[in-house]
């Protein structure tokens, strides 16, 4: 098994989780702004279990999403990295590419940078077929990120874990097929 413990770019570093992390993680996620197109927001605890669940992903496949850090300052920014496709959506049992960053880092172009790295360990490390993103159909942000990574809008569906009438049910899957040419 390859392992992409860290990973690099001009401006970040992808890596495995700190206990540094946790508190600061916990922050981002008890946002209510960062978690505008998500059921609720996360406690500690709850954030701490994901860190948890993160880590023993890594462990299991190599990889997975990464602490994403500014190497200017080691400032933690969220995450970006590869996770597996959720049950009842498109793709699922696929791999997607993925982000959650604080306001502070909104705006940089990081979620399109540590995409593009997430993208390249996926098709050319990994050689998997192709990669999946999902968001709310509200979420116009991330879908930008995912067009600018050269996804494109597969489908729309609902999703499976909310109420039909809920605002944030109407979700859209974008995905990219690998260039093995």
């Amino acid at each position: 098994m390859r392992r992409f413990d860290e990973v690099l770019t001009p401006r970040l570093r992808l890596r495995r989780w700190r206990d540094a992390d946790r508190q600061p993680f916990a922050d981002l996620n008890a946002d209510p702004e960062v978690m505008r197109y998500f059921p609720s927001t996360r406690d500690r605890a709850a954030s701490d279990e994901l860190v948890e669940r993160i880590e023993a992903r890594f462990d299991e496949q190599g990889y997975g999403l990464w602490a994403l850090e500014r190497l200017a300052d080691g400032a933690f920014l969220g995450f970006t990295g590869l996770n597996s496709m959720p049950d009842g959506t498109p793709g699922v049992g696929d791999t997607e590419v993925g982000w959650r960053l604080a306001r502070s880092a909104w705006g940089h172009g990081y979620a399109t940078e540590a995409g593009t790295a997430a993208l390249r360990i996926a098709f050319a490390e990994l050689g998997l077929p192709h990669i999946w993103s999902i968001t709310t159909v509200g979420n116009v942000a991330s879908q930008a990120v995912m067009r600018r990574l050269g996804l494109t809008e597969h489908s729309r569906y609902r999703q499976p874990t909310l109420p039909l009438d809920h605002e944030l049910s109407a979700a859209v899957a974008f995905r990219k097929q690998a260039d093995h040419s």
